[in-house]
């Protein structure tokens, strides 16, 4: 069914606006238990950040353009609204390519226990490593078991959530402690420590021993998702979710507006107007019991004409790229295959990592750019054309790291080409053959490849400075001021279900489900 072009009613029971996954499940939810809702939605699509396109001319390879992998996302959620969705595992978990005395060889974690000690056995030349790699994910897969359930429920204490992980030693490595001293206590090798540093960096900008424990944050998310901690990959892109979400809204009764920005949110804690102007330059109005917000906090605070919050700062570079066939490696002990098809990362020692974090902090670009790929392809070729797929043809998503907003404030076209070119020259290091030589052309001959920065992600997404997560990620516990679902705003009835809500962050629809369910208590 497609988008409304206008409003259907002139007073709804909730207004949501930004029709990004957060606010479909929101609308999804609320509509199911009987409310009127109406989402508001700029852009002429759903989906915000988690949508497929063809981005390559004449190409037809449907790419997760900006969020790519799924592991926050509840199946409460999926089963609760009844999404035809499906996600996939992949056969491994990453591999990391290395050069130890002075031939190439690499870190493959996956395809059986047998074959992941194995590979650590050759790299570090004995057990002990892999050893403290079970031990270290036993204790994040015991946590993941125990924080994951409470990110849809109300908000826990922190003394209540750290009884319910009911493990000191995880507490104090998780909450207390910089990361980076768990894992220099724990493994020895340079290389293992950074695989494990990085779930702490994913659009995060902190170095493994930041005080604020920003990066624990960061690395507790990447662990608990599902309560396993996989990141799957999303059958069809990240668009088959949030075409699933819309599909759910509308049938049970939200209606979709699209090309509609809210521009105005007023309210006196019981009631509320919306003001929103259509792409054509129109403007109007809508009332509502409740406001839910599906964008960042900034973008609360101008809708309310409130003070703004603290500026956030994105710090990651995010290429897609369709090649013609898997590059071959130097390390000839790895099939392509595996080794795309989880995590390959890219000057992610824990060395480099540290390294180019000082140096992206003293306003440089990296040395040597730390980044990761994984080839959705191999898990899931529906995204491509039948002729595509029988030819060979692969995706591959890269993700870079320590890369801050700053760095392009100047001239962000030539930072951009300057850091892809870095970035692709550490990738071909590990490679038998330049990546330039296996991309695809597009219809008009151009290779298939494309850069994002925060820069380019705040222009197109209203990312407030490129920040994938809206704002630093916080704990999922109680603290001042974030209320009973941590979804709440110092007005009653407007709610925040945008990446920016506590718990927020990811592909979850965590902040949506929660912000329904605030509005579906009997007081709300």
């Amino acid at each position: 069914m497609p988008a409304l072009a206008s409003p259907a009613h002139a007073s709804y029971d909730a207004v949501i606006v930004g029709g990004g996954h957060n606010g479909l499940v929101a609308a999804a939810y609320l509509a199911r238990a009987g409310r009127t809702v109406l989402v508001l939605e700029r852009l002429g699509h759903t989906g915000g950040a988690a949508v497929s396109t063809r981005p390559f001319a004449g190409v037809d390879a449907r790419l997760s353009r900006y969020s790519y992998l799924v592991s926050l996302l509840p199946r409460k959620i999926v089963d609760e609204l009844g999404l035809r969705f499906a996600v996939r595992k992949r056969t491994v978990s990453s591999y990391t390519p290395a050069e130890r005395g002075g031939r190439p060889t690499g870190l493959l974690v996956g395809g059986g226990a047998d074959r992941t000690r194995e590979s650590f056995a050759a790299l570090t030349g004995g057990d002990a490593e892999y050893a403290a790699w079970q031990e270290f994910y036993a204790t994040t897969l015991r946590v993941a078991g125990r924080v994951f359930p409470t990110l849809t429920e109300p908000l826990p204490e922190r003394a209540e959530l750290r009884a319910r992980i009911d493990d000191e030693a995880a507490w104090r490595m998780l909450f207390e402690e910089p990361i980076g001293a768990a894992i220099e206590e724990r493994f020895a090798d340079d290389l293992v420590r950074g695989v494990v540093l990085t779930d702490a960096l994913i659009g995060t900008f902190a170095d493994a021993h930041d005080p604020s424990l920003l990066q624990n944050r960061c690395f507790l998310y990447h662990v608990v998702g599902g309560g396993t901690g996989d990141w799957d990959v999303p059958v069809g892109g990240m668009g088959a979710l949030t075409d699933a979400l819309a599909d759910a809204a509308r049938a049970a009764g939200a209606e979709i507006v699209t090309g509609h920005e809210a521009t105005r949110v007023e309210t006196d804690g019981g009631h509320a107007e919306v003001t929103f102007r259509t792409e054509a330059g129109d403007t109007g109005r809508v009332a509502a019991r409740h406001v839910l917000v599906n964008a960042s906090p900034q973008a609360l605070a101008a809708l309310l004409g409130d003070e703004a919050p603290a500026p956030a700062e994105g710090a990651q570079l995010k290429v897609n790229m369709l090649l013609r066939r898997l590059p071959r490696l130097r390390d000839a002990g790895v099939d392509p295959r595996d080794a795309f098809a989880g995590t390959f990362h890219i000057a992610e020692g824990y060395g480099q990592l540290a390294t180019a974090y000082e140096e992206a902090a003293g306003g440089r670009l990296p040395s040597a750019p730390p980044s990761e790929i994984y080839c959705h392809s191999l898990t899931d070729p529906s995204i491509l054309a039948p002729e595509l797929a029988e030819r060979g043809y692969q995706t591959l998503t890269l993700f870079g790291l320590h890369t801050p907003a700053r760095l392009f404030a100047a001239d962000n076209d030539a930072v951009r080409d300057e850091l892809l070119k870095a970035t692709l020259d550490q990738l071909d290091a590990q490679l038998a053959e330049p990546i330039a030589d296996c991309l695809a052309v597009d219809a008009e001959g151009r290779p298939c490849i494309e850069a994002k920065t925060p820069l380019d992600l705040e222009r197109e997404l209203r990312l407030p400075g490129g920040h994938i997560f809206h704002r630093d990620l916080s704990f999922p516990y109680a603290t001042d001021g974030t209320g009973r679902w941590g979804v709440e705003t110092a007005h009653a009835n407007v709610l925040l279900c945008g990446a920016g809500a506590v718990r927020g962050g990811g592909v979850s629809g965590v902040p949506g489900h929660n912000a329904a369910m605030a509005v579906l208590e009997p007081d709300g």
